[in-house]
């Protein structure tokens, strides 16, 4: 029997529970057939979900979680913002294909529209006036050539504000993600620019009012930075910046990384450099190669499949998938049910076995 979609109250309750985590959350949900009930359910009941230990048992019956979810929905009714749980229909696509995507975000602005195309621009706080430059050229290149193009950055000081600035100016949806609730803008120096993002773009967080912003959250935030695009861009960065979590985090969810090379040198193009060197990122100096990888302008000759190889049923599934065209890996996440490494794994094989072909932007048709 097909499991119910939770509710949305009933989420942001188990979503309050201190320690739950994005893949635990959605683990008790599916092991337990929903969340009814849940928090009076007996230590014993709940050790029985895998992974639910004594320590998350004891935090799951320690409050009523359910005052923190009415006081977040009354919140987000009063400030006009989206609550948004991964069995919503209208949850990022992209993101819903990260295992470790959150069980809810909020979000304050426009909606995330699934059809459009995303690009995160992130790098140090110490940004040069080459790294502004660069992304300022970079936004007025994609605001000349496509109306379906988002910018996300993290709104923090250096290249994540410079590319929001620019978003604000060439008229391009941008996004911020933040490391903490939306009862207040950290830096306290960006609320005009998040003020200006909310019209055409908005503000993406996962975290409750009055969560403070330290370094584990933003180390958080960073993977839906990475989720809910098709590439990541790290403009600048030394070699233990966090925009190289980022970029490690997108190259895990099978999305392309660029990197801006500068000077051997510059500290802060020793991330980048970095990157390239280690083929983790693809060189980019202009919008142009960003088009190119991700095959935005580019539509490959179709290619008669030459041998016959007996499919099993998973392969299969994907192969069938891919009947109308060129589909990135989330795509055939979401019509296979299969998971990303399931997925990326069964391409491999048939790509190696001439069923399948990989093309620019990470796109995949068969052979």
């Amino acid at each position: 029997m097909e499991q119910d979609k939770p509710d949305l109250r009933d989420c942001l309750a188990l979503w309050a529970v201190p320690g739950i985590g994005s893949m635990m959350s959605k683990r008790i949900i599916s092991y337990a057939g929903g969340i009814k009930g849940l928090f009076n359910r007996k230590d014993a009941e709940l050790q029985r979900i895998p992974g639910v230990g004594q320590v998350l048992a004891d935090a799951i019956r320690a409050d009523d979680y359910y005052r923190y979810a009415d006081e977040m929905m009354e919140f987000a009714e009063k400030f006009n913002i989206s609550i948004l749980t991964w069995y919503d229909k209208d949850y990022p696509e992209r993101l819903k294909a990260c295992e470790d995507s959150p069980l809810v975000i909020f979000v304050k602005g426009q909606r995330i529209d699934s059809n459009k195309k995303y690009l995160s621009m992130v790098g140090t706080r110490s940004a040069t006036q080459r790294g502004q430059a660069f992304c300022r050229e970079l936004v007025e290149a994609v605001s000349r050539s496509y109306s379906d193009v988002c910018i996300v950055s993290g709104l923090a000081y250096g290249i994540d504000v410079a590319a929001h600035k620019a978003c604000i100016e060439f008229g391009v949806p941008t996004y911020g993600v933040l490391a903490h609730g939306l009862d207040t803008i950290y830096p306290t120096a960006h609320r005009g620019i998040a003020a200006e993002m909310v019209k055409t773009g908005g503000l993406v967080t996962e975290f409750f009012p009055k969560t403070v912003p330290d370094k584990t959250n933003f180390v958080r935030r960073n993977r839906i930075i990475a989720g809910l695009c098709d590439a990541t861009i790290v403009v600048e960065s030394d070699v233990k910046g966090g925009s190289l979590i980022t970029a490690e985090l997108a190259n895990s969810y099978s999305r392309d990384v660029f990197a801006l090379p500068g000077r051997p040198a510059d500290k802060f193009s020793s991330g980048c450099n970095k990157l390239i060197k280690t083929n983790q990122a693809h060189l980019v100096e202009s919008f142009a190669d960003v088009e190119y990888i991700l095959g935005w302008n580019t539509k490959p000759k179709p290619v008669q499949r030459s041998l016959f190889v007996e499919l099993d049923a998973e392969s299969q599934k994907i192969y069938d998938a891919l009947q109308d065209g060129e589909l990135t890996i989330d795509e055939i996440c979401r019509n296979t049910g299969m998971t990303m490494p399931k997925v990326s794994s069964l391409l491999l094989t048939m790509e190696l076995n001439g069923v399948v072909r990989g093309m620019p932007g990470k796109l995949y048709a068969r052979q």
